[in-house]
């Protein structure tokens, strides 16, 4: 039998689960960028070395023995502080706002048969038969697969719009974390007069948020160069 009390307990249990799930997804993740940073950090230096035509990191093993001997163990984690943020905050925003997309705007659009006969988009549903009833936890559940199948497909778009939306709010933190891994590193690529020198992870924000350069290299087509900014070219 249904229970009186259940459908107001569901959103409850739901959000207390998305939770739980992106508490557990958030320490995998951070544990996963930890280990993985110093790879990160030899990666970008490889790439960066290009502009100044250098050869100072010439493979993993060489990378990191070069790493430690000039900058010790705290040079593999260069940048690390503003990427875990960016993966946190990026996380959080992207499993709530599909949270609250999926439970009140798509769920509350759709009405069961029987409740008024309309379904998505206001589509008629009198004519559809309901069939046994499952029970899930104790709630009797109605079957509509074909109604079930278009919810599920629209739920995961929502994902994956919410989780392009948080990227893009997160991208400064990307921005900082690459910039502060090959700050000072000894490539010219990481020196004047192609990128300034840094104190702190801080102080690279705040001299970006000045520029107006929090967003610079975020569009995959488009360049623009901010005002009053010179490069050099060879």
């Amino acid at each position: 039998p249904s229970q009186p009390g259940a459908s107001k307990k569901e959103p409850v249990s739901s959000l207390e689960q998305v939770l739980k799930e992106t508490s557990r997804e958030m320490v995998a993740r951070s544990a996963a960028t930890l280990i993985t940073h110093p790879f990160h950090v030899i990666t970008l230096r490889c790439m960066v070395q290009f502009i100044g035509r250098e050869t100072k990191y010439s493979g993993t093993l060489s990378a990191f023995t070069t790493i430690y001997r000039e900058e010790g163990i705290l040079g593999f984690f260069a940048g690390l502080i503003p990427r875990l943020l960016g993966d946190i905050l990026s996380l959080w925003l992207c499993n709530m706002l599909a949270y609250l997309i999926n439970t009140y705007a798509l769920e509350n659009g759709v009405r069961i048969p029987g409740s008024g006969g309309t379904g998505v988009g206001g589509r008629n549903l009198q004519g559809w038969s309901r069939g046994p009833q499952p029970s899930c936890g104790g709630i009797q559940v109605p079957l509509l697969l074909p109604q079930v199948s278009t919810m599920a497909e629209m739920k995961s778009y929502s994902q994956a719009v919410t989780g392009f939306f948080a990227s893009m709010l997160t991208y400064p933190f990307v921005l900082v974390s690459n910039l502060m891994a090959v700050n000072n590193c000894g490539l010219a690529g990481g020196l004047l007069p192609y990128a300034p020198t840094y104190s702190s992870w801080l102080d690279c924000w705040s001299q970006l948020h000045r520029e107006g350069n929090m967003s610079r290299g975020n569009s995959l087509f488009f360049r623009k160069v901010p005002v009053g900014k010179r490069y050099v070219w060879d």
